[in-house]
Protein backbone atom coordinates (compact mmCIF):
# COMPACT_ATOMS: atom_id res chain seq x y z
CA UNK A 1 0.00 0.00 0.00
CA UNK A 2 1.13 3.43 -0.79
CA UNK A 3 2.11 5.97 2.31
CA UNK A 4 0.31 9.03 1.70
CA UNK A 5 2.47 12.14 1.01
CA UNK A 6 2.19 14.47 4.58
CA UNK A 7 1.09 17.86 3.76
CA UNK A 8 5.13 19.09 5.22
CA UNK A 9 6.57 16.36 3.24
CA UNK A 10 4.77 17.76 0.37
CA UNK A 11 6.14 21.71 0.84
CA UNK A 12 9.30 20.25 1.32
CA UNK A 13 9.40 18.39 -2.10
CA UNK A 14 7.51 21.38 -3.71
CA UNK A 15 10.74 23.57 -2.39
CA UNK A 16 13.71 21.18 -3.46
CA UNK A 17 12.56 21.28 -7.10
CA UNK A 18 12.53 24.82 -6.54
CA UNK A 19 16.19 25.04 -5.18
CA UNK A 20 16.97 22.99 -8.00
CA UNK A 21 15.90 24.77 -10.35
CA UNK A 22 17.70 28.13 -8.97
CA UNK A 23 20.61 25.90 -8.88
CA UNK A 24 20.73 24.81 -12.36
CA UNK A 25 19.97 28.33 -13.74
CA UNK A 26 22.94 29.65 -11.55
CA UNK A 27 24.92 27.11 -13.47
CA UNK A 28 25.93 25.33 -9.72
CA UNK A 29 25.09 21.75 -10.38
CA UNK A 30 23.84 19.91 -13.89
CA UNK A 31 20.85 20.76 -15.52
CA UNK A 32 18.48 17.22 -16.60
CA UNK A 33 18.58 17.78 -19.69
CA UNK A 34 20.46 20.56 -21.95
CA UNK A 35 19.76 21.41 -26.36
CA UNK A 36 22.98 21.73 -27.18
CA UNK A 37 23.90 24.59 -29.80
CA UNK A 38 19.72 25.40 -30.38
CA UNK A 39 18.82 27.80 -32.76
CA UNK A 40 15.90 29.03 -31.68
CA UNK A 41 13.64 32.30 -32.98
CA UNK A 42 13.23 35.48 -30.97
CA UNK A 43 9.41 36.58 -31.83
CA UNK A 44 10.84 40.24 -30.66
CA UNK A 45 13.26 40.74 -33.41
CA UNK A 46 12.40 37.99 -35.88
CA UNK A 47 16.06 36.64 -35.44
CA UNK A 48 17.50 33.65 -34.93
CA UNK A 49 19.27 33.27 -31.66
CA UNK A 50 21.77 30.75 -30.39
CA UNK A 51 22.94 28.91 -27.32
CA UNK A 52 22.54 26.12 -25.19
CA UNK A 53 18.62 25.45 -23.19
CA UNK A 54 18.63 24.20 -19.67
CA UNK A 55 16.21 22.38 -18.32
CA UNK A 56 15.10 20.95 -14.82
CA UNK A 57 11.93 19.85 -12.96
CA UNK A 58 10.33 19.89 -16.33
CA UNK A 59 11.18 23.63 -16.62
CA UNK A 60 13.07 25.65 -18.72
CA UNK A 61 15.44 27.46 -16.54
CA UNK A 62 18.24 28.80 -18.59
CA UNK A 63 19.39 30.24 -22.12
CA UNK A 64 23.04 30.18 -22.51
CA UNK A 65 25.99 27.67 -22.13
CA UNK A 66 25.34 24.51 -19.80
CA UNK A 67 25.95 21.43 -19.09
CA UNK A 68 23.52 18.27 -17.93
CA UNK A 69 23.38 14.79 -17.28
CA UNK A 70 21.32 14.21 -19.99
CA UNK A 71 22.52 16.10 -23.33
CA UNK A 72 21.15 16.87 -26.95
CA UNK A 73 23.25 18.22 -29.85
CA UNK A 74 20.70 20.14 -31.79
CA UNK A 75 22.83 21.83 -33.91
CA UNK A 76 21.96 22.02 -37.63
CA UNK A 77 18.01 22.29 -36.21
CA UNK A 78 15.61 24.76 -35.88
CA UNK A 79 14.32 24.54 -32.31
CA UNK A 80 10.45 25.94 -31.63
CA UNK A 81 8.08 26.27 -28.63
CA UNK A 82 5.38 23.29 -28.68
CA UNK A 83 2.70 23.79 -30.50
CA UNK A 84 -0.90 24.52 -29.66
CA UNK A 85 -4.01 23.44 -31.10
CA UNK A 86 -6.94 25.23 -29.60
CA UNK A 87 -9.46 23.49 -31.75
CA UNK A 88 -9.81 19.76 -31.52
CA UNK A 89 -12.91 17.28 -31.16
CA UNK A 90 -11.82 13.86 -30.18
CA UNK A 91 -14.22 11.42 -29.31
CA UNK A 92 -17.25 13.51 -30.61
CA UNK A 93 -20.50 12.25 -31.25
CA UNK A 94 -21.88 13.87 -34.33
CA UNK A 95 -23.57 12.84 -37.33
CA UNK A 96 -25.20 9.65 -36.10
CA UNK A 97 -21.61 8.42 -35.25
CA UNK A 98 -18.31 9.40 -33.74
CA UNK A 99 -15.20 10.68 -34.50
CA UNK A 100 -12.37 7.80 -35.02
CA UNK A 101 -9.85 9.50 -32.91
CA UNK A 102 -10.48 9.52 -29.38
CA UNK A 103 -7.93 11.01 -26.52
CA UNK A 104 -5.32 8.84 -27.01
CA UNK A 105 -5.08 8.50 -30.55
CA UNK A 106 -5.77 11.81 -31.10
CA UNK A 107 -3.01 13.20 -28.82
CA UNK A 108 -0.76 10.64 -29.77
CA UNK A 109 -1.21 12.14 -33.49
CA UNK A 110 -0.57 15.51 -32.24
CA UNK A 111 2.13 14.98 -30.27
CA UNK A 112 3.89 13.34 -33.63
CA UNK A 113 3.15 16.72 -35.11
CA UNK A 114 4.60 18.66 -32.39
CA UNK A 115 1.50 20.04 -30.90
CA UNK A 116 1.86 19.54 -27.05
CA UNK A 117 -1.33 20.64 -25.81
CA UNK A 118 -4.50 20.87 -27.12
CA UNK A 119 -8.22 22.24 -26.25
CA UNK A 120 -10.74 20.05 -27.24
CA UNK A 121 -14.71 21.44 -27.03
CA UNK A 122 -16.50 19.76 -23.81
CA UNK A 123 -20.10 19.44 -25.65
CA UNK A 124 -23.00 19.04 -22.85
CA UNK A 125 -26.21 17.41 -25.36
CA UNK A 126 -29.33 19.55 -25.64
CA UNK A 127 -30.78 19.68 -22.19
CA UNK A 128 -27.63 19.03 -20.45
CA UNK A 129 -25.78 21.01 -17.65
CA UNK A 130 -22.56 22.58 -18.29
CA UNK A 131 -20.94 20.49 -15.25
CA UNK A 132 -22.68 17.04 -17.32
CA UNK A 133 -20.81 18.38 -20.23
CA UNK A 134 -17.36 18.78 -18.00
CA UNK A 135 -17.65 15.53 -16.27
CA UNK A 136 -17.96 13.27 -19.45
CA UNK A 137 -14.98 15.11 -20.99
CA UNK A 138 -12.73 14.34 -18.10
CA UNK A 139 -14.06 10.85 -18.14
CA UNK A 140 -12.89 10.37 -21.61
CA UNK A 141 -9.44 12.29 -21.48
CA UNK A 142 -7.99 11.80 -18.04
CA UNK A 143 -5.59 9.04 -18.65
CA UNK A 144 -5.91 9.00 -21.70
CA UNK A 145 -4.36 12.20 -23.33
CA UNK A 146 -0.73 11.26 -24.21
CA UNK A 147 0.10 15.59 -24.47
CA UNK A 148 -1.47 17.82 -22.15
CA UNK A 149 -4.79 19.02 -22.34
CA UNK A 150 -7.57 21.27 -21.74
CA UNK A 151 -11.85 22.40 -22.61
CA UNK A 152 -13.65 24.93 -24.06
CA UNK A 153 -17.07 24.71 -23.03
CA UNK A 154 -19.72 24.81 -25.41
CA UNK A 155 -23.02 26.66 -24.56
CA UNK A 156 -25.66 25.80 -26.45
CA UNK A 157 -28.30 26.78 -24.60
CA UNK A 158 -29.24 29.77 -21.99
CA UNK A 159 -30.97 29.52 -19.13
CA UNK A 160 -31.10 30.66 -15.26
CA UNK A 161 -29.36 27.52 -14.55
CA UNK A 162 -26.52 27.28 -16.89
CA UNK A 163 -26.37 31.25 -16.28
CA UNK A 164 -25.11 29.55 -12.37
CA UNK A 165 -22.85 27.38 -13.80
CA UNK A 166 -20.73 30.02 -15.42
CA UNK A 167 -18.97 30.72 -12.05
CA UNK A 168 -18.08 26.73 -11.45
CA UNK A 169 -16.52 26.83 -14.92
CA UNK A 170 -14.14 29.21 -14.23
CA UNK A 171 -13.27 27.46 -10.74
CA UNK A 172 -12.71 24.43 -13.04
CA UNK A 173 -9.90 26.57 -15.18
CA UNK A 174 -12.06 26.92 -18.12
CA UNK A 175 -11.74 30.07 -19.46
CA UNK A 176 -13.17 29.87 -22.63
CA UNK A 177 -16.54 29.10 -24.32
CA UNK A 178 -17.91 28.35 -27.85
CA UNK A 179 -21.31 28.92 -29.68
CA UNK A 180 -22.30 27.84 -32.69
CA UNK A 181 -24.60 30.02 -34.93
CA UNK A 182 -25.34 26.84 -37.25
CA UNK A 183 -26.02 22.08 -36.40
CA UNK A 184 -29.62 22.27 -34.77
CA UNK A 185 -28.26 20.01 -31.87
CA UNK A 186 -26.07 22.84 -30.91
CA UNK A 187 -27.07 26.68 -32.30
CA UNK A 188 -27.99 29.08 -30.36
CA UNK A 189 -30.05 32.45 -31.06
CA UNK A 190 -29.00 35.59 -31.06
CA UNK A 191 -31.19 36.89 -27.56
CA UNK A 192 -29.36 34.00 -26.12
CA UNK A 193 -25.67 34.60 -27.31
CA UNK A 194 -26.48 38.30 -26.28
CA UNK A 195 -26.85 37.28 -22.89
CA UNK A 196 -24.66 34.82 -22.40
CA UNK A 197 -21.98 36.89 -23.97
CA UNK A 198 -22.69 39.62 -20.88
CA UNK A 199 -22.11 36.98 -18.44
CA UNK A 200 -19.11 35.94 -19.78
CA UNK A 201 -17.92 39.88 -19.81
CA UNK A 202 -18.66 39.79 -15.83
CA UNK A 203 -15.72 37.69 -15.75
CA UNK A 204 -13.27 38.58 -18.44
CA UNK A 205 -14.12 35.49 -20.57
CA UNK A 206 -13.50 34.64 -23.97
CA UNK A 207 -15.76 32.72 -26.50
CA UNK A 208 -15.22 31.47 -29.62
CA UNK A 209 -18.41 31.61 -32.48
CA UNK A 210 -18.62 29.37 -35.52
CA UNK A 211 -20.33 31.62 -38.12
CA UNK A 212 -22.41 30.53 -40.60
CA UNK A 213 -26.27 31.68 -41.63
CA UNK A 214 -27.93 28.49 -40.50
CA UNK A 215 -31.55 29.32 -41.97
CA UNK A 216 -30.72 30.26 -45.24
CA UNK A 217 -28.36 27.22 -45.79
CA UNK A 218 -31.12 25.07 -44.60
CA UNK A 219 -33.42 26.95 -47.44
CA UNK A 220 -30.67 26.38 -50.00
CA UNK A 221 -29.78 22.81 -48.44
CA UNK A 222 -33.79 21.92 -49.44
CA UNK A 223 -33.57 23.79 -53.12
CA UNK A 224 -30.80 21.34 -53.69
CA UNK A 225 -33.07 18.06 -52.27
CA UNK A 226 -35.68 19.49 -54.17
CA UNK A 227 -33.32 19.48 -58.01
CA UNK A 228 -32.30 16.18 -57.32
CA UNK A 229 -28.63 17.64 -56.62
CA UNK A 230 -27.54 15.22 -53.66
CA UNK A 231 -23.80 14.86 -54.60
CA UNK A 232 -20.79 16.16 -52.95
CA UNK A 233 -20.43 19.04 -55.16
CA UNK A 234 -23.50 20.86 -53.68
CA UNK A 235 -22.16 20.99 -50.02
CA UNK A 236 -19.55 24.10 -50.41
CA UNK A 237 -22.63 25.48 -53.38
CA UNK A 238 -24.74 25.40 -49.68
CA UNK A 239 -22.54 26.96 -47.63
CA UNK A 240 -21.20 29.98 -49.76
CA UNK A 241 -18.69 32.56 -48.00
CA UNK A 242 -21.21 35.28 -47.75
CA UNK A 243 -23.09 33.05 -45.65
CA UNK A 244 -20.46 32.67 -43.36
CA UNK A 245 -19.37 36.42 -43.90
CA UNK A 246 -23.20 37.61 -42.99
CA UNK A 247 -22.94 35.42 -40.01
CA UNK A 248 -19.91 36.86 -38.74
CA UNK A 249 -21.12 40.25 -39.44
CA UNK A 250 -23.76 39.43 -36.85
CA UNK A 251 -22.07 38.10 -34.58
CA UNK A 252 -19.72 41.10 -33.60
CA UNK A 253 -22.79 43.30 -33.69
CA UNK A 254 -23.93 41.36 -30.96
CA UNK A 255 -20.54 41.63 -29.33
CA UNK A 256 -20.62 45.25 -30.09
CA UNK A 257 -23.75 45.64 -28.50
CA UNK A 258 -22.09 43.81 -25.58
CA UNK A 259 -18.86 45.54 -25.60
CA UNK A 260 -16.65 41.92 -25.33
CA UNK A 261 -13.92 40.59 -27.20
CA UNK A 262 -14.68 37.49 -29.37
CA UNK A 263 -12.93 34.98 -31.45
CA UNK A 264 -13.96 33.97 -34.98
CA UNK A 265 -13.37 30.31 -35.22
CA UNK A 266 -11.66 28.66 -38.21
CA UNK A 267 -12.50 31.78 -40.56
CA UNK A 268 -12.05 30.96 -44.26
CA UNK A 269 -12.68 33.55 -46.73
CA UNK A 270 -12.07 37.47 -47.97
CA UNK A 271 -15.70 38.68 -47.06
CA UNK A 272 -15.60 37.34 -43.51
CA UNK A 273 -12.23 38.84 -43.05
CA UNK A 274 -13.90 42.19 -44.26
CA UNK A 275 -16.11 42.28 -41.50
CA UNK A 276 -13.51 41.81 -39.08
CA UNK A 277 -11.66 44.43 -39.95
CA UNK A 278 -14.87 46.96 -40.30
CA UNK A 279 -15.23 45.92 -36.95
CA UNK A 280 -11.98 46.32 -35.78
CA UNK A 281 -11.95 49.52 -37.54
CA UNK A 282 -14.71 50.77 -34.95
CA UNK A 283 -12.86 49.76 -31.88
CA UNK A 284 -13.73 46.60 -31.33
CA UNK A 285 -11.53 43.79 -30.50
CA UNK A 286 -11.93 40.61 -32.53
CA UNK A 287 -9.40 37.48 -32.28
CA UNK A 288 -9.33 35.20 -35.67
CA UNK A 289 -8.25 31.77 -36.03
CA UNK A 290 -7.86 30.06 -39.60
CA UNK A 291 -7.13 26.51 -40.33
CA UNK A 292 -4.30 25.03 -42.39
CA UNK A 293 -7.16 23.74 -44.91
CA UNK A 294 -8.08 26.88 -45.89
CA UNK A 295 -4.06 27.70 -46.48
CA UNK A 296 -3.58 24.82 -48.86
CA UNK A 297 -6.65 23.22 -50.17
CA UNK A 298 -8.86 25.11 -52.48
CA UNK A 299 -12.60 24.07 -53.15
CA UNK A 300 -11.80 22.13 -56.44
CA UNK A 301 -11.30 19.28 -54.39
CA UNK A 302 -15.43 18.68 -54.18
CA UNK A 303 -16.07 18.47 -57.96
CA UNK A 304 -13.44 14.77 -58.51
CA UNK A 305 -15.80 12.51 -59.85
CA UNK A 306 -14.96 9.71 -57.51
CA UNK A 307 -17.38 9.88 -54.33
CA UNK A 308 -14.61 9.23 -51.70
CA UNK A 309 -12.12 11.55 -53.23
CA UNK A 310 -14.97 14.41 -52.47
CA UNK A 311 -16.16 13.00 -48.97
CA UNK A 312 -12.99 13.21 -47.73
CA UNK A 313 -12.74 17.21 -48.11
CA UNK A 314 -16.87 18.10 -46.86
CA UNK A 315 -16.35 20.31 -43.57
CA UNK A 316 -17.97 23.52 -42.45
CA UNK A 317 -17.08 25.86 -43.64
CA UNK A 318 -15.85 24.18 -46.66
CA UNK A 319 -12.73 24.61 -48.21
CA UNK A 320 -12.83 28.16 -50.49
CA UNK A 321 -11.20 29.21 -53.12
CA UNK A 322 -7.38 30.09 -54.11
CA UNK A 323 -7.73 34.38 -54.06
CA UNK A 324 -9.39 33.26 -49.88
CA UNK A 325 -5.65 31.73 -49.46
CA UNK A 326 -3.66 34.56 -50.42
CA UNK A 327 -5.92 36.68 -48.49
CA UNK A 328 -5.65 34.63 -45.17
CA UNK A 329 -2.09 33.97 -45.64
CA UNK A 330 -1.30 37.75 -46.08
CA UNK A 331 -3.68 38.66 -42.62
CA UNK A 332 -1.20 35.94 -41.12
CA UNK A 333 1.81 37.87 -42.44
CA UNK A 334 0.23 41.82 -40.72
CA UNK A 335 -0.78 39.52 -37.63
CA UNK A 336 -4.67 40.31 -38.32
CA UNK A 337 -5.22 36.22 -38.00
CA UNK A 338 -3.90 35.59 -34.61
CA UNK A 339 -4.01 31.56 -34.06
CA UNK A 340 -4.08 28.91 -37.00
CA UNK A 341 -5.88 25.30 -35.11
CA UNK A 342 -6.72 22.39 -37.08
CA UNK A 343 -10.68 21.88 -36.20
CA UNK A 344 -9.67 17.93 -36.34
CA UNK A 345 -12.46 16.53 -36.76
CA UNK A 346 -11.45 12.68 -38.27
CA UNK A 347 -13.67 10.16 -39.49
CA UNK A 348 -12.82 6.90 -41.98
CA UNK A 349 -13.52 7.22 -45.47
CA UNK A 350 -16.32 4.35 -44.59
CA UNK A 351 -17.76 6.52 -42.29
CA UNK A 352 -17.97 9.24 -45.08
CA UNK A 353 -19.70 6.65 -46.95
CA UNK A 354 -22.37 7.21 -45.53
CA UNK A 355 -23.68 10.41 -47.49
CA UNK A 356 -23.78 8.31 -51.02
CA UNK A 357 -26.61 10.08 -52.52
CA UNK A 358 -27.17 12.81 -49.85
CA UNK A 359 -24.25 15.03 -48.81
CA UNK A 360 -26.12 16.05 -45.87
CA UNK A 361 -25.60 12.48 -44.41
CA UNK A 362 -21.66 13.31 -44.60
CA UNK A 363 -20.31 13.38 -41.06
CA UNK A 364 -18.13 16.69 -41.86
CA UNK A 365 -14.51 17.50 -40.31
CA UNK A 366 -11.03 16.34 -41.38
CA UNK A 367 -8.02 14.67 -39.69
CA UNK A 368 -4.93 17.63 -39.33
CA UNK A 369 -3.61 17.99 -36.03
CA UNK A 370 -0.60 15.94 -36.99
CA UNK A 371 0.29 18.07 -40.31
CA UNK A 372 -0.04 21.72 -39.37
CA UNK A 373 3.24 22.76 -38.16
CA UNK A 374 4.64 21.51 -40.92
CA UNK A 375 2.55 22.71 -43.53
CA UNK A 376 2.64 26.19 -42.27
CA UNK A 377 6.22 25.91 -42.34
CA UNK A 378 6.54 24.44 -45.84
CA UNK A 379 3.70 26.58 -47.45
CA UNK A 380 4.54 29.61 -45.19
CA UNK A 381 7.72 30.25 -43.96
CA UNK A 382 10.04 28.51 -47.20
CA UNK A 383 8.18 30.54 -49.32
CA UNK A 384 7.98 33.83 -47.64
CA UNK A 385 4.28 34.13 -47.01
CA UNK A 386 4.87 34.34 -43.33
CA UNK A 387 8.09 34.75 -41.07
CA UNK A 388 9.68 32.03 -38.88
CA UNK A 389 8.61 34.10 -35.82
CA UNK A 390 4.99 34.39 -36.86
CA UNK A 391 4.79 30.58 -37.57
CA UNK A 392 5.43 30.73 -33.54
CA UNK A 393 3.11 33.02 -32.68
CA UNK A 394 0.23 31.75 -34.61
CA UNK A 395 0.99 28.31 -33.40
CA UNK A 396 2.51 28.70 -29.99
CA UNK A 397 2.57 32.11 -28.57
CA UNK A 398 -0.42 33.53 -29.46
CA UNK A 399 -3.44 30.18 -28.61
CA UNK A 400 -1.16 30.22 -24.99
CA UNK A 401 -2.12 33.88 -24.38
CA UNK A 402 -5.44 34.03 -25.73
CA UNK A 403 -6.76 30.92 -23.91
CA UNK A 404 -4.64 31.47 -20.28
CA UNK A 405 -1.55 29.67 -20.72
CA UNK A 406 0.85 31.91 -21.14
CA UNK A 407 3.49 32.07 -20.17
CA UNK A 408 3.59 28.31 -18.69
CA UNK A 409 3.25 27.51 -22.34
CA UNK A 410 3.54 28.81 -25.85
CA UNK A 411 6.88 29.63 -25.04
CA UNK A 412 10.92 29.32 -25.00
CA UNK A 413 11.87 31.09 -21.80
CA UNK A 414 12.64 31.01 -18.37
CA UNK A 415 9.72 29.48 -16.17
CA UNK A 416 7.94 27.81 -19.05
CA UNK A 417 7.01 23.70 -19.82
CA UNK A 418 9.70 22.50 -21.18
CA UNK A 419 7.83 21.85 -24.28
CA UNK A 420 10.06 21.82 -27.21
CA UNK A 421 9.67 20.80 -30.81
CA UNK A 422 12.94 19.91 -32.79
CA UNK A 423 12.91 20.49 -36.49
CA UNK A 424 15.25 19.59 -38.94
CA UNK A 425 15.30 21.48 -42.41
CA UNK A 426 16.90 19.28 -44.72
CA UNK A 427 14.44 16.40 -43.34
CA UNK A 428 12.15 16.74 -46.71
CA UNK A 429 9.51 14.05 -46.73
CA UNK A 430 5.73 13.06 -48.50
CA UNK A 431 3.11 13.15 -46.51
CA UNK A 432 1.37 9.72 -46.71
CA UNK A 433 -1.46 8.12 -44.79
CA UNK A 434 0.11 4.73 -43.83
CA UNK A 435 2.10 6.97 -41.79
CA UNK A 436 -0.22 8.86 -39.80
CA UNK A 437 -0.64 7.98 -35.99
CA UNK A 438 -4.39 9.00 -36.81
CA UNK A 439 -6.83 6.36 -37.29
CA UNK A 440 -8.59 7.99 -39.97
CA UNK A 441 -6.94 6.36 -42.49
CA UNK A 442 -6.12 8.74 -44.83
CA UNK A 443 -4.99 12.23 -44.87
CA UNK A 444 -6.31 15.37 -46.30
CA UNK A 445 -2.40 16.42 -47.86
CA UNK A 446 -1.93 13.32 -49.06
CA UNK A 447 1.06 13.58 -51.55
CA UNK A 448 2.02 17.23 -50.62
CA UNK A 449 5.76 17.26 -50.35
CA UNK A 450 6.97 18.75 -47.11
CA UNK A 451 10.24 20.62 -46.50
CA UNK A 452 11.92 19.55 -43.54
CA UNK A 453 10.51 18.04 -41.16
CA UNK A 454 10.15 17.44 -36.91
CA UNK A 455 12.44 14.80 -35.53
CA UNK A 456 11.98 15.75 -31.86
CA UNK A 457 8.95 16.61 -29.43
CA UNK A 458 10.22 16.98 -25.78
CA UNK A 459 7.13 17.21 -23.33
CA UNK A 460 7.52 18.81 -19.78
CA UNK A 461 11.32 18.05 -20.67
CA UNK A 462 11.03 14.88 -21.65
CA UNK A 463 11.25 13.08 -24.85
CA UNK A 464 7.79 12.40 -26.34
CA UNK A 465 8.40 12.05 -29.98
CA UNK A 466 11.89 10.79 -31.94
CA UNK A 467 12.06 10.54 -35.99
CA UNK A 468 8.41 10.22 -35.92
CA UNK A 469 7.87 7.74 -33.30
CA UNK A 470 5.61 8.21 -30.49
CA UNK A 471 7.19 7.50 -27.00
CA UNK A 472 5.32 8.97 -24.44
CA UNK A 473 2.41 7.56 -23.02
CA UNK A 474 -1.08 8.39 -22.15
CA UNK A 475 0.36 10.68 -19.03
CA UNK A 476 -0.65 14.18 -20.54
CA UNK A 477 -2.18 16.61 -17.74
CA UNK A 478 -5.14 18.57 -17.48
CA UNK A 479 -4.25 22.30 -17.54
CA UNK A 480 -6.33 24.84 -16.02
CA UNK A 481 -6.34 27.95 -17.63
CA UNK A 482 -7.04 31.60 -16.58
CA UNK A 483 -7.93 34.75 -18.51
CA UNK A 484 -6.66 36.26 -21.91
CA UNK A 485 -3.84 38.10 -22.13
CA UNK A 486 -3.48 38.68 -25.87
Amino acid sequence: MAVKESYAGKINRKLNKKLHVIDVAAGRVPADLVLKNAAYVNVFSNELCRGDIAVAEGLIVGMGEYHGKVEADVGGKIVLPGFIDAHTHFDLDVCSTTTVDDFFSGSRAALRGGTTTVVDFACPNKGETLHQGLELWHKKADGNCCCDYGFHMTIDDWNPGIEAEIDDMYAAGISSFKMYMTYPAMMIGDEAMYHALKKLKEKGGICGVHCENSGVIDALIAEKKAAGQMGVGSHPRTRPDFLEAEAVSRLLRIAQAVDIPVVIVHLTNAAALREVEAARKRGQRVYVETCPQYLVLEDSVYDAPEYSMAARYVCAPPIRKTEDQRVLWAALRKGEIQTVSTDHCSFTLEQKDAGRGDFTKIPGGLPGVENRGELLYTFGVTTRKISLATMCRVLAENPAKLYGMFPRKGVLQDGADADIVVYDPQADHVLRAEDMASLAGYSPYEGFAIRGGIRQVWLRGRLAVEDGFVLAGPDGKYIPRGKCSL
